[in-house]
């Protein structure tokens, strides 16, 4: 195991210390994979097989350190330790040896393993060479077929790694892919999540994937040609960023801060389910998306279109600002995304930008009890109807006070309403 590896491992950043793991420990699985490649993640993930008592190792550490400990599986005997910036899982030795355990997992390079207090690397399926070369190849396709959520997750491991999936490996795939039907819905969607994250490489494998005839069960209503918009919406963002750094970063940002899904991703998202928005609701509640996720799909679908097809008046732009709300980032994207020229949502993209912009980010003039008190009249729909064409005289230039909203008010009503 060469140095940058070995530190990597290294048990002087583990939030624990080595003596408490018996001497036949091995780190397994995407810890040693990660060290060996040198990608250097925030957040410490661990796995390690023990001997014997692993659940007991395990409490131990927890109760020493007072970590979190969680017990996985009482009958298999796997625990996990959470610490602040790392988790560790404990698991026996699954077999008669560590090679038959290394033997059930699903793709070679996450078959290695790596004994920290000897410092040797034990690699019976030769891993090690595939991660030189970059790719993925299977142990097997009964370890494939054991779990089919490993089919999917070959496409998500060759996007987040930039390795290539092996050529007999890719064809086993294709041959169980109908396997993938048994597996939960919300295993399904965090694989899909991660690619949605990963920007244009993602959205090659998930276009790989549906290819392979993995997806056609999760997004029914998808065509090849939805998986081409993927990539439309990739450089879309790209080039609005380019332009607008700010909304770039609205892009790239979670939909909510206990959530992954980025407001770019839900663009993707919008790109695979049925267009007609109840039906996309359906969709993604088979898929165990959360309301925050569903609405801000449907949102965007109910309302991208109308910057692709016509410009609009302060009226309806006022409308269209109140519908959209903080989705307004992800319809600009569909919308260029589909063909839209960017010339022609500027003016929309920076009043959304600009939060003193009274069209976009409307600031009251009065409020409800002025109106009711002033005018007399009861609380009421007419209340909310009165408010929002007092916006809207505000941002065409008929009025610019409160005593002008309030006679504009009073006006409206004498007309209107008898």
């Amino acid at each position: 195991m060469s140095c940058a590896v070995t530190c990597t491992l290294a048990p002087e950043t583990w939030p624990f210390s080595l003596e408490l793991l018996p001497q036949s420990t091995y780190v397994v699985g995407g810890a040693v994979r990660d060290a060996l490649l040198k990608r250097v993640g925030e957040y410490l993930d661990l796995d390690f097989v023990v001997p014997c008592d692993p659940v007991e190792v395990a409490r131990q550490i927890a109760k020493l350190y007072k970590a979190g400990f969680v017990l996985l599986d009482p009958q298999r005997q796997i625990a996990r330790v959470v610490f602040k910036s790392a988790t560790a899982d404990f698991a026996r030795t699954q077999g008669d040896s560590l090679e038959s355990d290394l033997r059930r997992r699903d793709f070679t390079v996450n078959a290695i393993a790596y004994n920290p207090h000897t410092k040797q690397v034990f690699d019976p399926l030769g891993g090690c060479a595939d991660i030189e070369r970059r790719v993925l190849r299977m142990i097997s396709p009964a370890n494939l077929e054991e779990d089919p959520l490993r089919l999917l997750r070959a496409y998500r491991q060759a996007c987040q790694l930039d390795f290539t999936i092996e050529a007999s490996t890719q064809a086993t795939i294709r041959t169980l892919a109908p396997y993938l039907v048994k597996i939960a819905p919300e295993r399904i969607r965090v694989e899909i999540g991660y690619m949605l994250l990963a920007g244009h490489e993602g959205s090659f494998w998930l276009q790989q994937a549906n290819k392979d005839g993995l997806l056609q069960h999760v997004f029914s209503h998808a065509t090849p040609e939805s998986y081409k918009y993927l990539i439309g919406v990739d450089k879309a963002g790209v080039r609005l960023a380019q332009i607008w750094p700010r909304l770039g970063e609205m892009l790239y940002s979670a939909v909510r801060p206990t959530l992954k899904t980025t407001w770019l991703g839900i663009a993707k998202l919008a790109c695979l389910v049925d267009p007609n928005p109840e039906v996309a609701e359906i969709e993604l509640q088979e898929l165990t998306y959360s309301r925050a996720e569903i609405q801000a799909v449907i949102t965007a679908l109910k309302h991208f279109p109308r910057l692709c097809h016509s410009t609009m008046s302060l009226r309806e732009q006022y409308f269209f600002f109140q519908q959209v709300g903080k989705v307004f980032p992800t319809t600009a994207v569909l919308s260029v995304a589909w063909g839209t020229p960017v010339e022609g949502i500027a003016d929309l993209i920076n009043r959304y930008l600009n939060p003193d912009d009274l069209v976009a980010h409307p600031v009251p003039l009065v409020d409800g009890k002025q109106l009711m008190s002033a005018l007399n009249i009861p609380a009421s729909p007419l209340v909310g109807q009165l408010l929002t064409e007092i916006a809207i005289a505000r941002i065409e230039g008929k009025i610019s006070t409160a005593a002008q909203a309030l006679a504009f008010a009073a006006q409206f009503v004498k007309e209107n309403c008898g």
